[in-house]
């Protein structure tokens, strides 16, 4: 695996087949591109992946400004023009998927298509100003402040007494630099307004998914995201919550080769 930075410090890894479409892998908020390592393994037999950490995670620099969707989608921009790539499918977790879909409205010609996991879309008044009370503690006290209610919300009881992912959750969060996480969850509460019936419309082939029991990015919100873009499919995993990726990386995996295979290869 090539791991490197690009000029405005985003740490990125390049891994799988040189020449094969090119798969972008963008993570949610606190966490890094570590996030994907369970998936890589499929990923790479068939295509190209690029992960990277957004700014101020993981190893990538501070973010050089105040961070918005639009921000995030130039760092990607960006990175795709560093490694001359023209134009890649962008899976997004979470911001991700926000990230993603802004993406595909800035740089529509760079986007090939688009998978949208557990990410947010209208979540109506009482479900935003509790997203928003969250971004409001972290800017009060820190990155740290918000994650174990979080980790109750991400993953399921039995998993978060025994799963080896809760402590990688941690150790991602605590790497954070702390100004970047604070503008990051603003734009987590707040960017989604700019994607709800997007303009200009997102017309790119796309699959949705989220879980059964996730509770911030609901199956109803990823529901409306499918219809709003005139997605492929919606897949919605049972019984799991937020994190169901790092819980069960096969019932994300393989649902997302099928849609991408049966387009790319």
């Amino acid at each position: 695996m090539q791991s490197e930075f690009a000029p405005d410090g985003t740490a990125f890894d390049i891994s799988g087949q040189h020449d094969a479409p090119v798969l972008v892998l963008i993570h949610g908020l606190g966490l890094s591109r570590e996030i994907w390592r369970p998936h890589l393994v499929d990923f790479q037999k068939h295509y190209q992946v690029i992960t990277y950490d957004l700014f101020g995670h993981g190893k990538s620099a501070a973010a050089p400004e105040t961070t918005t969707l639009s921000l995030y989608a130039k760092q990607l921009a960006d990175l795709l023009d560093h490694i001359r790539c023209p134009s890649a499918s962008i899976i997004g977790f979470s911001i991700g998927g926000m990230i993603n879909r802004r993406f595909a409205m800035n740089y529509p010609n760079k986007t090939t298509t688009l998978v949208i996991l557990n990410s947010p879309h209208d979540r109506g008044d009482e479900l935003q100003q509790q997203v928003e009370a969250r971004a409001a503690k972290v800017r009060e006290q820190g990155a740290m402040a918000t994650l174990d209610d979080a980790l109750k919300r991400w993953f399921t009881a039995d998993y978060l007494e025994n799963g080896n992912g809760v402590n990688a959750v941690k150790k991602w969060r605590q790497q954070v630099d702390a100004e970047s996480y604070a503008q990051a969850a603003w734009v987590l509460a707040n960017g989604v307004r700019e994607l709800i019936k997007p303009k200009p419309a997102i017309t790119h082939r796309s699959l949705v998914m989220t879980c059964e029991n996730d509770t911030g990015s609901t199956p109803a919100m990823s529901h409306a995201i499918a219809t709003e873009l005139n997605a492929d499919s919606t897949v919605i995993i049972p019984r799991l919550q937020h994190l169901g990726l790092i819980q069960e990386p096969q019932s994300f995996t393989q649902p997302i080769l099928h849609f991408l295979d049966g387009i790319l290869k």
